[in-house]
């Protein structure tokens, strides 16, 4: 076996660092490249990487190993491939916890969104929808937030796969990470009992000439119109009530992201609470509710005639 193939690739390789010429049919060539094949261990042959020696040394730059069909071995899953196929890509996670969340259709967002993290978030989801355009992926989200055009990139993927995506929210999502999590499939999103959700308008600085700042100005202002569109459209509130709340920082406990329409449902440690199982206050309990609201902002009902906005 090891000399068919070095026979194969006497004909298309020369080693890095070799001096040996592709000389077809030579038997000193036949012989170095059949010392290097034998080298490959049989059930890896389909995977292999350059990161050391097959004798256990230290990496070289003739070292270098191959694939079966000849090719030089890839070091990496996202290395782009022209000729590399949606499974084999798969099969080339082995190892790579990242590879093997990813064939478990898991896609983590756990960084501050970029651009780096949208390039590579995206075209995960790419990859997976083209996989199997039936079978869920699973979106998981801690994330503080980060570029709004980068969030948009992945809500615009999000949108363009076939399969429903189900967002879960670990930890925090906060700012555009909270508009994400609410982007996932009707039904399907969720958040862990102790996760935090945060919403507020987006934010940006200029410096420059007053032109300048005033370009700025307006790009910001575009932003907060688009994403105020976006989460009235999710949750089904006014746009008037949207603008509104997150005119300020909104925390969110779970309860109250699912009540605002921001999720479905709450993991617990033994089943899913969904909205419509949540437990109805009773009669007896909402004038307390009333009298411990009225502690908080005595104003609100000294002065009732007195819109929320016009109190100091």
């Amino acid at each position: 076996m090891a000399m068919s193939m070095a026979t194969t690739f006497t004909s298309k390789f020369v080693l890095p660092g070799s001096s040996l010429a592709s000389t077809a049919g030579s038997s000193a060539t036949s012989n170095s490249l059949a010392k290097r094949a034998s080298c490959v261990a049989p059930a890896r042959l389909a995977r292999l990487s350059p990161r050391a020696s097959a004798s256990g040394g230290a990496p070289s730059s003739s070292s270098w190993l191959f694939e079966a069909d000849g090719r030089p071995a890839e070091s990496s899953l996202w290395t782009p491939m022209a000729s590399q196929a949606a499974p084999q890509a798969m099969q080339s996670a082995e190892g790579d916890v990242m590879g093997l969340m990813l064939k478990q259709r898991i896609v983590f967002l756990g960084n501050q969104m970029d651009d780096f993290v949208a390039d590579s978030i995206i075209s995960q989801l790419l990859l997976l929808d083209a996989i199997d355009p039936k079978q869920d992926i699973r979106l998981f989200i801690n994330c503080p937030g980060g570029s709004i055009s980068a969030a948009m990139g992945i809500f615009d993927a999000m949108q363009l796969c076939k399969c429903d995506i189900s967002t879960i929210c670990f930890g925090f999502a906060a700012s555009t990470a909270a508009l994400l999590l609410a982007a996932g499939t009707k039904g399907k999103r969720l958040a862990m009992p102790n996760s935090r959700i945060m919403m507020h308008q987006p934010m940006g600085g200029a410096s420059g000439q007053a032109i300048d700042v005033e370009i700025q100005a307006k790009e910001v202002m575009y932003h907060k119109s688009n994403v105020i569109r976006i989460l009235s459209e999710i949750t089904g509130r006014s746009i008037e009530q949207v603008e509104k709340d997150i005119d300020r920082d909104r925390y969110m406990s779970p309860i109250e992201a699912m009540e605002y329409g921001m999720i479905d449902g709450v993991i617990d440690k033994d089943a899913t609470i969904a909205i419509n199982e949540l437990p109805q206050v009773p009669e007896r309990v909402k004038p307390r509710q009333e009298n411990l609201a009225a502690l908080e902002d005595p104003r609100k009902f000294l002065t009732p005639e007195i819109p929320d906005d016009e109190i100091y």
